[in-house]
């Protein structure tokens, strides 16, 4: 029984899964909007959040002092343990969190746009706000 276990297996081994959401995430930083299935948005749009929680850590409070450079620092490493691509992880730290930086969270939206044609699963954007 399945009482109260959260997370979606997509029919998929664990790191094909995994590779999926990193691959998403790294698409909707790199684009700012990415259109996929409900279900995928929905797995998706935590882990995107945390990420930009996490740069949000590594960018306030840049006063100069040991701590805080070690804070960014540390921020940085983990969200590069996630999203790979420094380039994108570069634009996360540069351009997304400073965007966000006075707000608490709900840095996503899922807006449903209809059935796919081929399959009718239902789609989804997931776009920041």
């Amino acid at each position: 029984m399945r009482h109260a276990v959260s997370g979606r297996k997509f029919d998929m081994p664990t790191g094909h899964r995994k590779a999926l959401f990193r691959g998403l995430v790294r698409s909707l930083f790199l684009h700012e909007k990415i259109k996929t299935t409900v279900p995928r948005a929905k797995e998706v749009r935590p882990l995107a959040e945390r990420m930009i929680t996490l740069a949000k850590h590594g960018i306030v409070n840049q006063d100069g002092s040991p701590e805080a450079r070690l804070r960014a620092v540390n921020a940085r490493r983990r969200v590069l343990r996630f999203i790979t691509d420094k380039d994108v992880v570069e634009k996360l730290f540069a351009e997304i969190a400073p965007r966000y930086v006075s707000r608490p969270g709900g840095y996503t939206r899922i807006v449903r746009v209809g059935r796919r044609l081929g399959d009718g699963a239902e789609m989804a954007v997931l776009e920041l706000v």
